[in-house]
This record gives structure tokens, C-alpha cells and sequence, in this order.
């Protein structure tokens, strides 16, 4: 079990992070486009610093993973998996619906989570064998075991390749009702009970790894599109269940 100091630790990480990111929040900055396309930021870079500077003072032997600042000692028992903001585009566009990921994986399985939302003061702290917690309080995913009644969540249409939208799109035509947009933001919201499903491609070890444990912590389940659980080695195609019973029929619509 995850101890209470590793919380406390992750927490300040996520406390250093949205101390570095809202200063620039809806101010004007540069923005950089990296060579995946994607955006940054001198907001990204600062937060992703603050929680690196945190770490090897802390805790040097562990390894860190961050979207901005690479890898070290990767092959260490304990990784910290480091995403300063998750939802750039979001967070340059003034919408309070970015969050900063701090995950922490023990021999490559995601067992320590937080999503945390500086500007509104979301957060959701998850760890293994623990209940989630939203603010401090247990947070509960709702139950949902049919597709037709779920309202599922998922960043942008434009994320996934032509085969992946594919297969959402035959997902997303018989549930209730479809969100767009959100980011990690959403995992939050499926933790507290809001939604039912996340579903989404093309994402890395840093977007996803800090969502597996708030999700399962409330009673969720996170898998890959073959049903298989998450860690360093996963493809980057996730589904996030509520309702553990969707999954089966969740895969099988994915499948086609």
C-alpha cells in the first residue's frame, strides 16, 4: 500500500504545479508548437520544473517520466509520471478545464494518481487500495450497466486517426449522450459520479498513468481497447468505466 507520506509528497507536487501555472493563466505568452503539433507553454515548462525540483530533493532515487523535460532513471522500482498541463490547447483557450497529472508507477503499474485543477481547485487523489478522494472526500463513480443510458466523455473528435474515430463513432452512436472536450478533467468527473465513459486514443504513459488509480479508487475500472490493464508498456487507447459491467460491451462495440 502506498503510504501516506508518497501522498502527501504528490500532493505538494500538484500544490508547486498550479502555483507555477496560474500566474499565466488568461495572461498573454508565448506559445510554442512542438513536433507532434501540440502546443506549450512557458506555464508548462515552469510547472514541470517545480515538481522535478521537487522530486530530486525528495525522493532522488525514483525516476521521473514529464511530457516537457524527459526522462531519468527510468528503470528505477518508483517512477513519477509528470504532466505539467494536461489540455494545453484548453488552458491557452482560458477554459478552466485543463488540470495537472502526477502519477507515480511501481515496477511500471500506475499505483498513485492525482488530477488536480488549479484555477477552480478540482482535485482527485487516488492510490492503491485507498478510496479516491475529490477535495478531500470520498469521491464514487455512478452505476451504469447499460451503453443505451451512459454519457460518455471524450477530449476531441480530431484526437483519433481514421480507424480509432471509427470505432468511437460506432461506440458513441448508442449511448445517451456524447460530451467533447475536458481533458483529464473528464476522469475527474466519471470519478465523482458525472459521467460514464471515457474513451480515447493516441494518448502517452503521462496523459493516462494518474487517471488509473482515481478511477478504480471510486469504484471505476480503466482498461485498454483489448480489455487489458494499464502500465508503461499500454498503446494508448483507454476506456474508462464507471460501471465495470460496461467494459464487455464497451470492447466488443470498439472491435466492430
Amino acid at each position: 500500500m502506498i503510504d501516506a507520506a508518497t501522498i502527501v509528497l504528490a500532493e505538494r507536487l500538484a500544490d508547486a504545479a498550479g502555483a507555477a501555472i496560474r500566474p499565466y493563466f488568461r495572461q498573454k505568452f508565448d506559445i510554442e508548437t512542438k513536433g507532434d503539433l501540440s502546443p506549450v507553454t512557458a506555464a508548462d515548462r515552469a510547472s514541470e520544473a517545480a515538481m522535478r525540483a521537487i522530486i530530486e530533493a525528495e525522493r532522488p532515487d525514483d525516476g521521473i517520466i514529464g511530457e516537457e523535460y524527459g526522462r531519468v532513471r527510468e528503470g528505477a522500482r518508483y517512477v513519477w509520471v509528470l504532466d505539467p498541463i494536461d489540455g494545453t490547447r484548453a488552458f491557452v483557450a482560458g477554459r478552466p478545464l485543463f488540470g495537472t497529472l502526477v502519477a507515480l508507477l511501481d515496477e511500471g503499474r500506475p499505483v498513485l494518481g492525482v488530477i488536480d485543477q488549479p484555477i477552480i481547485g478540482d482535485r482527485w487523489v487516488g492510490a492503491e487500495r485507498r478510496p479516491t478522494l475529490f477535495n478531500g472526500q470520498p469521491a464514487s463513480t455512478r452505476r451504469c450497466a447499460a451503453i443505451a443510458e451512459a454519457r460518455i466523455g471524450t477530449t476531441s473528435p480530431h484526437a483519433f486517426c481514421a480507424e480509432t474515430f471509427a470505432a468511437f463513432d460506432r461506440l458513441r452512436s448508442g449511448v445517451r449522450d456524447t460530451l467533447y472536450g475536458g481533458d483529464c478533467h473528464n476522469y475527474g468527473l466519471l470519478a465523482s459520479g458525472h459521467l460514464d465513459l471515457v474513451v480515447e486514443a493516441g494518448l502517452q504513459l503521462y496523459d493516462f498513468a494518474a487517471l488509473v488509480p482515481v478511477i478504480e479508487g471510486a469504484g471505476g475500472r480503466m482498461t485498454d481497447w483489448q480489455g487489458r490493464s494499464l502500465g508503461r508498456d499500454s498503446d494508448g487507447r483507454v476506456v474508462a468505466a464507471g460501471d465495470a459491467s460496461l467494459i464487455p460491451a464497451v470492447l466488443e462495440k470498439l472491435g466492430g
